[in-house]
């Protein structure tokens, strides 16, 4: 939830610092990339939290846990990445893809030992 806020609150000051009202999704090119890394980082927001939790549930909170606050930080680098050029968020983005594909497996792992007891 402190992430969602903090990218929201930098979408609100670049929307101060280069003069763009709502409902604009346009204008300096600095506003578009921070308005993107702010949109894509909501939209993974539900997948990261479901597997989190599942995850947390069925395998391990311990080893969840730390994904968890890997992703965070890698979502975060790629929120920092992304406002400053396009190129700045490939290495982050590649990095919290595949801290989700670990969380899928871990998900699955427990599902499948929990349920084939």
């Amino acid at each position: 939830v402190l992430f969602s806020a903090y990218f929201a609150m930098q979408v609100i000051y670049a929307r101060r610092k280069y003069k763009i009202s709502p409902p604009e999704t346009t204008g300096h090119p600095e506003f578009e990339r921070t308005f993107r890394a702010q949109a894509n980082c909501s939209e993974y927001f539900p997948i990261f939290i479901s597997l989190l939790w599942v995850a947390g549930i069925f395998f391990h909170q311990g080893v969840t846990a730390a994904c968890g606050l890997l992703y965070l930080y890698t979502r975060l680098r790629y929120f920092q990445g992304y406002a400053v050029a396009a190129q700045g968020r490939l290495g982050p983005l590649y990095a919290s893809a595949w801290l989700l594909w670990v969380l899928v497996g871990l998900a699955l792992a427990g599902l499948l030992t929990h349920f084939l007891r």
